[in-house]
């Protein structure tokens, strides 16, 4: 695990690179399997879901609703705990974690983005991005100097005293992007983050995740009913009933027409 002090892009052992000089990847799942209840009334939310996902790769899982999207998300973040099967985040196990090494996991190596922003409301955007690295031990300057860095690169230089109140719908997402990637995450999960923006917001929110992506090499895995993410990312991971029906590389800006296709055409 990486130090509690100093610089916040410190990367862990976990994200170092291996002996052959490649880094491990961001995810990797093997033979992985969620399922609620037992008999016939089993659901199998997740199921055969084996896929490795690069460092630097800026994905979406999509599907239509009860899919098994969040689920798998769920299972990589180490929110929920798989039936069988294993998961691995920069090259560590999450199943044979403790549960206070998986906290340290999602701490240092996993950011989160979700439809509702979760901000504190009392805490200043400023203080809201460097909770995490606080949390980890980072000094009060350099989680700032980070954070005040970071914000000019999104937008959001000249409002880091603001309450979350006082800042637009599409300003508080970038705030949740900061606070997830400011640690130097192996990878951000993005559960539908432009749900509950307009085009415009959408649009400016994607470009922030983009330059993320090619600049600081932050793996993304979207999780969105959402054409206009879609057609932003360079792999799509359809699951149909929870499993992968499709797995294929992209061009930003197309829109395969089976992305959208419904189930069982």
């Amino acid at each position: 695990m990486s130090s509690t002090s100093g610089s916040p892009s410190t990367p862990s052992p976990a994200v170092e690179a291996r002996g052959d000089g490649s880094a491990p990847p961001s995810v990797r799942t093997e033979d992985l399997w969620k399922t609620y209840g037992e008999g016939e009334t089993a659901v199998h939310a997740v199921q055969r879901v084996s896929i490795t996902i690069e460092r630097g790769e800026f994905v979406v899982l999509s599907g239509p609703s009860g899919s098994g999207k969040t689920t798998l998300v769920n299972l990589i973040g180490g929110l929920t705990d798989p039936s069988r099967g294993k998961v691995w985040v920069a090259g560590e196990e999450v199943g044979a974690m403790s549960e206070r090494a998986r906290a340290r996991m999602r701490l240092e190596h996993i950011g989160f983005v979700f439809q509702a922003f979760n901000l504190l409301p009392v805490l200043s955007a400023l203080e809201n991005a460097e909770f995490p690295l606080m949390l980890r031990g980072v000094d009060r300057d350099t989680r700032r100097a980070a954070v005040r860095e970071l914000f000019e690169e999104i937008g959001l230089g000249g409002l880091e005293d603001r309450r979350p109140g006082a800042l637009s719908g599409g300003q508080q997402q970038r705030v949740a992007v900061a606070r997830a990637v400011l640690g130097a995450p192996a990878l951000v999960l993005a559960d539908e983050p432009t749900a509950n923006l307009d085009t415009s917001a959408s649009d400016a929110l994607l470009g922030v995740m983009e330059l993320l992506n090619q600049e600081r090499h932050v793996t993304f895995i979207f999780c969105t009913h959402d054409p206009f993410v879609m057609r932003r990312a360079r792999r799509i991971i359809r699951l149909v009933d929870g499993h992968v029906e499709r797995d294929a590389e992209k061009e930003p800006g197309d829109l395969p027409s089976w992305v959208l296709e419904p189930v069982g055409t």
